[in-house]
């Protein structure tokens, strides 16, 4: 097995972590879902008493919360970053309740938890035999999932599926240029620009949450 053949099995096999992570939490209770526009609403104020502050607070949060898991060799370690928000947001209604202190404390240890299940999901990816049927599969899961996606994006604002097709749109160094240009026109800072599109995809996996249940119930 040649170096790039490997680096690509490595990154197939985070890959598939990281979706059992998500995987596994939908098996364990169905009911939950993504977090909405209304409870993100109320995410941003846990983490700050304004939006200016709130925003900060996430940069800084989700910074932290990549470079640990960079550190620890994670391959999407933005992924991770954004399935640590994702599970923290869920839990909002007990932690406005029962947890007291710096925020940032109850994300580390979220992410703690979610990097061991990352590294089962490494185990298990890794003693996966890799063969044809299974590529087969993986090919039509990922039709389903774009097939979900664009049901999804179909079903939000027009305004808004623009906005996070061209937040994610080009090279990197294209990225960078073109959510510059992105928080100039809508004249909003880059911390806002990021929190706007973050609320988006929330809604999008909601939706796509949503279409997966109704596909299991028929």
């Amino acid at each position: 097995m040649n170096q790039q053949t490997a680096t690509v099995n490595q990154s197939s096999r985070c890959r598939g972590a990281i979706e059992a992570i998500g995987a596994s939490r939908r098996r364990r209770n169905p009911a939950e879902g993504w977090v909405n526009a209304a409870a993100f609403d109320q995410f941003l104020c846990w983490l700050g008493p304004d939006p200016e502050s709130a925003g900060q607070k996430y940069e800084s949060i989700r910074g932290r919360l990549i470079m640990m898991f960079r550190a620890r060799k994670c391959v999407f370690a933005e992924d991770l970053a954004d399935v640590t928000f994702e599970r923290v947001a869920r839990k909002l209604t007990k932690l406005t309740t029962e947890f007291s202190g710096d925020p940032a404390r109850y994300f580390y240890g979220v992410a703690k938890k979610i990097y061991l299940e990352y590294q089962r999901g490494l185990t298990t990816a890794a003693s996966t035999t890799e063969n044809v049927a299974a590529a087969n599969a993986e090919e039509q899961n990922l039709e389903n999932r774009l097939d979900q996606l664009e049901e999804a994006l179909n079903l939000i604002p027009k305004a808004d599926r623009e906005l996070v097709l061209k937040y994610y749109a080009g090279t990197r160094r294209q990225k960078i240029e073109q959510r510059r240009a992105l928080a100039e026109e809508l004249g909003i800072g880059a911390n806002a620009l990021r929190l706007r599109v973050f609320r988006i995809r929330s809604q999008i996996k909601e939706q796509m949450l949503r279409r997966n249940a109704r596909c299991s119930s028929h």
